[in-house]
C-alpha cells in the first residue's frame, strides 16, 4: 500500500518521504524495518524514532523533525489503531450452527448467527442479529442480548442478564456470576445470600479475558456504554461503572462501588465498597481507594490520596532512615546535656 494512500486513509500529513513509498505492514518501533510503518505517541520513545529502520513513523503534529518519513497526526495513537486495520483483518465467521451446539427451542436467535462447537443457549434467551459465539460459550436462561454480539470461547452470560449492542466478551469473561454475599450465623458459619439481581451491560462494551461482572444481590450491577474492562477485572455486586470508563488489569471493585463516566482505574487498583469515584477521575496503579474521589482528580497510593500529596508522602518515606538517624543523634545530645546539667 502506498504511503500517500495510508496518509489519506488516516487523515495524516506526509513529510520527508516519497508518496509512492510502498508499505507492506506495521511493526513496533524497535522491530520495524524497511517497508513497514511504526508510531510514537509516548515521549520516552522519541529517541527510538531517530534510529528506527521503518520507512515511516506516525507522530504528533508537534513532533521534532527526523530523517525518517513521518505521517503527522493530531492523534497518532488513534491513527496507529486504524493503521493496523489496514494490514490485518481478524477471522470472519460465516453464519451457521455447529452440529454440537445446543439451542433451546424457546430461545430466540437473530439473523446471521454463527454458533461454534458446544455452544449452549438456554430457554428464553434472546440474542440479536449477527451474533458470533465461539466454542463452549454459554448463554443462560432468560438472558437478553442485542445485535452484533461476539463471545469468544468459554465466555458466559448468566441467567436474566441484559447486554446491549456491539458487546464483546473475550475468553472466559463472565457476566452475572453470583455476587460475594454471605451472612454470619450464630454458630459462626456463613449463610449464602441469594443473588436475585442481574448484571446490565450497555452498548459498545468490551469485557476482556477472565473478567467478572457479578450480579447484584438485589437490583442490578451496571456497566455503562463504551466502558472497557481489562483482563481479570472484578466488578462486585451492585456496583456501577460509567460510560467510556477504563478498568485496567486486576482492578477490583467491592460491592456497591460507583465509578463515574470517563474515569480510568489503572492496574491493580482496589476500591472498598459503598464509595464513589466521580466523573473524569484517574486512579494510578496499585492504589487502594477507601473514600470518594472528586471529579477530575488524580489519586495515587495506599490509602489513595491526591497525587501531589502522595508524592510528598513517598519522598518523606525515602528520608525516614536519615530522619531516624538524626533523631537518635539528637536524643544522644539531649542525654549528654541532661547528664551535664545533673552533674
Amino acid at each position: 500500500m502506498k504511503l500517500s494512500d495510508i496518509a489519506n486513509a488516516l487523515n495524516a500529513r506526509l513529510e520527508n518521504a516519497a508518496s509512492d513509498t510502498e508499505i507492506t505492514g506495521v511493526a513496533a518501533i524497535e522491530q520495524a524495518g524497511p517497508g513497514q510503518l511504526t508510531f510514537v505517541s509516548n515521549p520516552k520513545y522519541n529517541a527510538a524514532a531517530k534510529s528506527t529502520r521503518a520507512s515511516a513513523v506516525l507522530v504528533a503534529e508537534n513532533f521534532p523533525a527526523i530523517s525518517t518519513g513521518m505521517l503527522r497526526s493530531q492523534n497518532p495513537y488513534l491513527a496507529w489503531a486504524k493503521a493496523i486495520e489496514l494490514f490485518y483483518q481478524p477471522p470472519r465467521y460465516a453464519p451457521g450452527i455447529h452440529p454440537t451446539a445446543v439451542v433451546h427451542p424457546k430461545a430466540k436467535l437473530g439473523k446471521n448467527a454463527h454458533l461454534g462447537p458446544y455452544v449452549v443457549i438456554d430457554e428464553d434467551a434472546v440474542i440479536g442479529d449477527n451474533a458470533v459465539l465461539l466454542a463452549h460459550a454459554v448463554i443462560y436462561r432468560g438472558a437478553k442480548i442485542g445485535n452484533n454480539f461476539f463471545a469468544h470461547a468459554h465466555a458466559v452470560v448468566r441467567e436474566f442478564c441484559q447486554l446491549g449492542d456491539n458487546v464483546l466478551l473475550q475468553n472466559g469473561a463472565i457476566v452475572g456470576s453470583d455476587g460475594f454475599g454471605f451472612a454470619k450465623q450464630s454458630d459462626g458459619r456463613w449463610y449464602k445470600m441469594l443473588q436475585s439481581g442481574i448484571a446490565v451491560i450497555g452498548d459498545d462494551v468490551e469485557i476482556q479475558a477472565n473478567a467478572c461482572v457479578d450480579r447484584a444481590t438485589v437490583g442490578e450491577t451496571r456497566i455503562g456504554n463504551g466502558a472497557k474492562l481489562d483482563d481479570l477485572v472484578l466488578v462486585g455486586h451492585g456496583s456501577s461503572v460509567g460510560e467510556n470508563t477504563l478498568l485496567c488489569g486486576q482492578v477490583g471493585l467491592a460491592g456497591s462501588t460507583k465509578i463515574g463516566n470517563n474515569c480510568m482505574l489503572a492496574g491493580q487498583v482496589g476500591c472498598s465498597g459503598h464509595l464513589t469515584v466521580n466523573d473524569g477521575a484517574i486512579v494510578s496503579a496499585q492504589s487502594g481507594v477507601h473514600g470518594d474521589v472528586p471529579p477530575g482528580a488524580l489519586y495515587s497510593g495506599y490509602p489513595a490520596t491526591e497525587n501531589r500529596e502522595w508524592l510528598k508522602h513517598s519522598a518523606a518515606v525515602h528520608r525516614l532512615p536519615e530522619l531516624a538517624k538524626t533523631v537518635r543523634q539528637l536524643e544522644a545530645e539531649i542525654a549528654k546535656l541532661k547528664a551535664h546539667v545533673g552533674a
